[in-house]
């Protein structure tokens, strides 16, 4: 392979392949692009200690010497116009092209935008790179009064942020309850309560119908019911979009992102995708699924360099997110769509419990708050096709333990699958 690979988009995902290809014994060039100027960080902290410690430093996801040392070639701040998959070659922005023998597209995803009046007032912001939490770490420290937009993670987590540090914090939800399809309703109502609990506003079932300014800077968000929210500082969080536009325009198959197969192979076999931009067949639920989260990205990563390299693994990684909002981490293992009951074990009030989701018989997933190991052991039941029936689970911690380790035992070939 003359060209190597060229891996577009320098996150997570992007990141991760590199490092797998060089792990994996690839011994051709490897081309990393990043439209960032910025070595590649951690995200997570992005919302959290990042925002509200104006001593906090991004934290790469691999030292420079790294990049270096594995001869990979990182070339940041460069956007790349176009894929003209026949030829294997990249457009770059501002002239230029970047040939290659097989391409990684690990692209992501964007905050969804605002289409509201007032929109592009000064202080109206969203949350995807350092450069956003840089502005958002900045303006918070001069806003008193904050509103956010959205009751997903994103939003939950900056909100809980803010409000440790003293601002007054208002989230509009649009829907009737908080974290939309990605929890349960017991568990949005609980961390509903424990925001509620540190005086953050919650307005659930109530949109924006404009945001007003004064001198070009946002003032107030006027909710439908006519409502005024004091503002000065928006952050919109409600939801992210893939960016498919380069593999849309190359001809690519696209389905609510890059449609892959299970080797993370595009509709043009030598160029592949993965991590938020990338749709698939789930190997668990048997539906199409856009995953977004660092262990989907890193996961795919590292299939894919293994698909390069000439193996024929197919994707079974077990699904798994975390959260930290406030005092409570949220742990989620599995896909829980379609679950039709459900065994709680732990103590809603001592904020520590997990909900253990069922489709009949068969476990889905498990929702924690505080639990770490009701989480890990989760991800060992899933990845070992161990289903324990909600008997089984009301005996708690240990008697799941030593329901897994009979069945490991029972059923080695697989429990190791």
């Amino acid at each position: 392979m003359k060209n190597g690979v060229v891996i577009v988009g320098a996150g997570h995902a992007g990141v991760q392949a590199a490092a797998s290809l060089r792990d994996d014994g690839f011994d051709g060039p490897v081309i990393l692009v990043g439209d960032e100027n910025e070595l590649p960080y951690h995200k997570p902290p992005l919302s959290k200690t990042f925002i509200k410690d104006a001593e906090a430093r991004p934290q790469p996801l691999r030292g420079e010497a790294f990049y270096t040392g594995s001869a990979i070639d990182f070339r940041p701040g460069i956007r790349i116009d176009r894929i003209d998959a026949g030829r294997r070659s990249l457009e770059i922005s501002g002239g230029g092209a970047l040939a290659f023998d097989h391409l990684i597209l690990a692209t992501g995803s964007r905050p969804r935008t605002l289409p509201l009046p007032g929109s592009d007032l000064s202080g109206v912001l969203s949350l995807r790179s350092l450069a956003d939490a840089r502005l958002i770490r900045k303006l918070s420290a001069q806003s008193d009064e904050v509103v956010i937009l959205g009751g997903g993670f994103i939003g939950l987590e900056i909100a809980a942020t803010l409000r440790a540090a003293g601002r007054t914090v208002t989230v509009v939800e649009a829907v009737d309850r908080l974290l939309g399809r990605a929890v349960a309703p017991v568990v949005a109502s609980h961390v509903r309560q424990r925001l509620e609990a540190t005086s953050v506003r919650i307005l659930t079932g109530t949109s924006i119908a404009r945001l007003e300014g004064e001198n070009g800077h946002i003032a107030a968000a006027i909710t439908s019911s006519g409502e005024r929210l004091p503002a000065r500082m928006v952050i919109v969080g409600i939801g992210a979009v893939p960016n498919v536009e380069l593999a849309q325009a190359a001809g690519l198959s696209i389905a609510n992102g890059i449609r892959v197969d299970h080797q993370m192979r595009t509709s043009s076999p030598e160029i592949l995708a993965i991590g938020d931009a990338a749709s698939y067949r789930h190997w668990f639920t048997g539906g199409d699924v856009r995953l977004e989260s660092v262990q989907n990205a890193t996961d795919q990563a590292r299939l894919a360099a293994r698909t390069i390299t000439g193996h024929a693994d197919a994707y079974s990684a077990v699904p798994w997110f975390w959260s930290d909002i406030g005092d409570m981490k949220l742990q989620m293992v599995g896909l829980t769509a379609g679950s039709d009951s459900h065994v709680v074990l732990g103590d809603l009030p001592d904020n520590k419990f997990s909900i253990y989701h069922y489709a009949g018989d068969r476990l889905l997933g498990i929702e924690s708050v505080n639990r770490p190991g009701d989480h890990m052991l989760g991800r060992k039941m899933l990845g070992a096709g161990f289903s324990p029936t909600p008997e089984t689970v009301a005996m708690g911690f240990e008697g799941l333990k030593a329901a897994l380790a009979a069945f490991q035992i029972m059923e080695p070939a697989k429990a190791s699958a």
